[in-house]
């Protein structure tokens, strides 16, 4: 018999003995310096997301920024906030479709330098339509330069 498979939800929720401060490793050092990381539970991304409200956005950066005030670390973790930014904008979808009404705002969370998330649900098109409709302008990208939310810095929480 197939395991069957968690849901966005539950994966949001399992924390994995998450959250924990560890060493910046040697070969890590050479990219993010010297100090400790913190690699964050993934409620805790989902929460900073949640407080974002309309007409503000945030980066993933500036989450990593918060956890890692929060924890005391010099960093937050690219890769895991990442992820489970992700995992939470799953998350509210699969909330969305079962009717649920607080879901977190995901769409609001841009990439580093106001830049739309192709990987979230419903892709670029779908995040372009939400922002728009929350009065921000999107400038389309061009070549290999993804779509962004123009002047993106005056509207950052």
């Amino acid at each position: 018999m197939a395991k069957e498979r968690k849901s966005w939800r539950e994966k949001l929720a399992y924390s994995k003995n998450l959250p924990k401060v560890v060493e910046i490793t040697n070969k890590m050092s050479q990219r993010w310096g010297t100090g400790t990381m913190v690699v964050p539970a993934p409620m805790e991304v989902d929460e900073i997301m949640r407080k974002v409200p309309e007409g503000k956005i945030t980066t993933i950066n500036r989450i990593r920024e918060t956890l890692a005030r929060k924890h005391g670390a010099t960093i937050g973790c690219p890769m895991t906030t990442g992820i489970f930014a992700s995992i939470a904008a799953r998350a509210a979808e699969e909330a969305m479709t079962e009717r649920e009404k607080n879901i977190t705002p995901y769409w609001r969370t841009l990439k580093s330098n106001g830049e739309l998330n192709e990987k979230y649900p419903g892709g670029i098109e779908d995040q372009t339509v939400r922002l728009t409709k929350e009065g921000h302008t999107i400038e389309p990208g061009k070549g290999k330069n993804p779509s962004r939310v123009k002047n993106f810095e005056k509207v950052l929480q």
